[in-house]
């Protein structure tokens, strides 16, 4: 599992069209099919432990909580920051409090072309 930072101090200020205050962070790009949802869990909410059937992008956009890979290891993640699961790796996901996330999954993802990694132990 790789951990990235999606936080505006990563993105680019939008100067076209007039903008003005606004900032564009891209983080993924694909000429495969991807499908993209929109994860509620709620408080005390879980995603159980499963195999990801292709790559998958976990977008936090609201809230906190946690996501593990192989190891079940939880690692802390927050609003500004993704995990990234590769085609085949066990995974789970959860929060105490709450946590919505964006999930892109596609046979080509490689957020590590724009996002910064997170390092984490």
């Amino acid at each position: 599992m790789k951990i990235y930072k999606f936080s505006k101090e990563n993105g680019r200020k939008v100067e076209k069209y007039q903008s003005h205050l606004a900032t564009y962070v891209k983080m993924v790009q694909t000429n495969k099919a991807a499908t993209i949802g929109y994860m509620y869990i709620e408080g005390e909410g879980t995603v159980g432990y499963h195999k990801a059937p292709i790559p998958q992008l976990f977008i936090v956009v609201e809230g906190e909580g946690w996501v593990t890979g192989e190891d079940q290891k939880r690692i802390s993640i927050k609003r500004g920051e993704a995990a990234l699961w590769e085609k085949g790796e066990w995974h789970t996901s959860g929060s105490e409090t709450g946590m919505t996330a964006i999930v892109i999954q596609s046979e080509e993802l490689h957020p590590e072309t724009f996002m910064e990694r997170k390092p984490h132990a």
